[in-house]
């Protein structure tokens, strides 16, 4: 991720980095392995949080929308992403900002934000809640679509690969499903994230580069070209498989799980109010 963020953000004119692996090895050399661990804080606060949003409202969204459809599904999806984007955006501009703090420096000279709160807090404190919620007009182009993309993907793939709880390969289906859902999301929305990327970084170094969404995305194009949007990308599959095939294979199990456990206390009360009736007496003192 460290990489992904470098890769997008660095100057065309003088870049440090010639691709992915170079990258991860000038980071380890010139900043030693802690460096690529930079901004590690603001995702690690983030995550639960957003996690719990996105499959909640995903499968809530589901339940109102009634029929289990292909549209229905990158419909829930995408609201799902809409909504995880108050999280989302202050966390990866303060994780942006951390991660571009002290580049090529084994130690910073000049720290400006100690962690990624103290990142947050000096940026409100300055620009206050639009300086917090920097990037979010790209944030919600890249998060709202590319949410339906992965909620579809991954629906489509457990269906076309038959991912059935008696199935003995079921988990390496459902990990393969997560991990190409996780892949193809971020290939549908890529450019937009290093527009994002580049508009939550303007202003590092104390100068603002970019007037808005238009204008980094012509000055990108005219500096660099269309493999612009290309920058960091392998980076990012690389990571997205691994992380989306054990997010969405957990998340499936431990709903499977829990549906499971539902349907044998339905199918079984009575062991339920054998185990109740002699709590009853005890019921009655406390509720004097």
């Amino acid at each position: 991720c460290h990489c992904v963020v470098r890769l997008q953000v660095q100057n065309v004119d003088k870049p440090l980095y010639r691709g992915t692996f170079h990258c991860f090895q000038s980071i380890i050399r010139q900043e030693s392995a802690l460096g690529l661990y930079k901004g590690i804080g603001s995702p690690m606060m983030g995550l639960t949080f957003i996690n719990a949003i996105v499959f909640g409202v995903q499968g809530n969204a589901m339940r109102k929308l009634g029929r289990d459809t292909p549209l229905n599904q990158f419909l829930a999806g995408a609201s799902a992403g809409a909504i995880q984007c108050v999280i989302c955006c202050p966390m990866e501009l303060a994780k942006t900002r951390m991660q571009m703090q002290g580049t090529g420096e084994k130690k910073s000279k000049r720290k400006m934000y100690k962690n990624s709160l103290d990142c947050l807090v000096r940026i409100y404190n300055k620009e206050g809640i639009r300086g917090i919620n920097r990037g979010m007009v790209t944030t919600l182009l890249r998060e709202t679509p590319g949410f339906g993309v992965y909620f579809l993907a991954y629906d489509m793939l457990t269906r076309s690969l038959g991912c059935e709880p008696e199935d003995p390969y079921m988990i390496p289906k459902l990990l393969f499903a997560g991990g190409m859902s996780g892949i193809a999301s971020w290939i549908s929305t890529y450019p937009v994230d290093v527009i994002k990327s580049r508009l939550q970084a303007d202003g590092v170094g104390g100068v603002n580069q970019y007037n808005g969404i238009i204008d980094c995305v012509r000055q990108s194009l005219k500096k660099e070209g269309w493999r612009v949007f290309t920058r960091g990308l392998t980076s990012t599959l690389l990571r997205a498989f691994p992380v989306n095939a054990t997010t969405f294979a957990t998340v499936t199990l431990f709903l499977m799980y829990m549906r499971e456990g539902e349907e044998c206390s339905i199918q079984d009360p009575e062991p339920q109010s054998v185990q109740l009736q002699p709590l009853q007496p005890q019921t009655q003192p406390t509720s004097m």
